[in-house]
């Protein structure tokens, strides 16, 4: 019978991904959006680029996740604000490393913000030792190294080097101002509404570089594509990830995202590494997962930041 039928089909459960491959499919997606996204920098710029994709994944997150934003106190916007703040320039100055660096070395470099707010927060001397084999991996990231970027040798500049690891301490601030967050405002309101103060804090730079260009037709569907991949995406499958495993579990895989960072650039961008690199990445990888495997449990982990 039909009506016996609707009902069966509506009580029987949705197949749902496991936690696993819905945290490798996010890291995938957002760095699959970040190598689409250097794609337009020859048109918008870096900063372009962040604004367009930042601002439309703040709308996108704005209409699916229907926020409480007329609830908010001044309380909770004292925390979201600079909660905001840190992941927008976060955001900048991660696609200014863009401009000058593979992907791989950009998040390899990165990933030292988290690494160094862990050894702080944890003052444990086996974290030390984490945080050392990081330092190693940054030596070998070195403005006398080179990098292989479609087949040629060039040398690394130290400017992209610094762009990282700033964007790698706003990293780390975004952590602690989340922390404050996520203890104020309850749901994901407060990280909608911090999603919209980086828009608000890229935008004057976007302008800046790009221009009217911002609001072109083939810009905005690009930057929809990017802001999808980058945002709401992996947004979704992360949140999805840490309701089902540990927070300990979930910061090991994505200890691994370097490595993705590293394929994504040499499969859509033509981005190779020397072999120093790739030493320097594992060196990174290891520290990150070993601080995540050795130090002291937590009760809730923040997804990471979208790039």
């Amino acid at each position: 019978m039909p009506g016996m039928t609707a009902a069966r089909s509506a009580a029987r459960p949705r197949p749902d991904l496991p936690p696993i491959p819905a945290l490798l499919l996010a890291m995938l997606s957002i760095q699959g959006g970040a190598a689409f996204a250097k794609t337009l920098f020859p048109t918008l710029g870096a900063a372009g680029t962040t604004t367009v994709r930042v601002t439309l994944a703040a709308a996108l997150l704005t209409l699916v996740l229907r926020p409480a934003l007329r609830q908010l106190r001044r309380a909770e916007w004292a925390a979201i604000v600079p909660y905001g703040a840190a992941l927008g320039l976060m955001n900048l100055a991660f696609y200014e490393a863009l401009r000058t660096l593979p992907l791989g070395l950009a998040v390899t470099l990165e990933f030292i913000g988290p690494l160094t707010l862990s050894l702080l927060l944890s003052r444990r001397a086996l974290d030390v030792a984490w945080v050392v084999l990081a330092g190693v991996g940054i030596a070998l990231i070195s403005p006398l190294g080179h990098q292989l970027t479609g087949g040629a040798a060039e040398a690394v500049s130290p400017v992209g080097i610094g762009l990282a690891l700033l964007a790698g301490a706003f990293w780390a601030l975004y952590i602690l101002a989340g922390g404050a967050v996520g203890r104020r405002v309850p749901g994901t309101t407060g990280v909608v509404a911090g999603m919209i103060v980086a828009a608000i804090v890229t935008l004057p730079f976007g302008v800046a570089e790009a221009g009217p260009k911002l609001l072109a037709p083939g810009s905005l569907l690009l930057g929809l594509g990017v802001a999808v991949l980058s945002s709401a995406l992996p947004y979704t499958l992360e949140m999805r990830a840490l309701r089902a495993i540990p927070a300990r579990v979930f910061g090991v895989m994505m200890s691994v995202e370097p490595a993705i960072a590293a394929l994504s650039g040499l499969l859509f961008l033509g981005e190779r590494l020397g072999a120093a690199q790739w030493i320097a990445m594992l060196c990174v990888i290891a520290a990150s997962a070993g601080i995540n495997l050795t130090g002291k449990p937590t009760a809730h982990t923040e997804p990471e930041p979208v790039n």
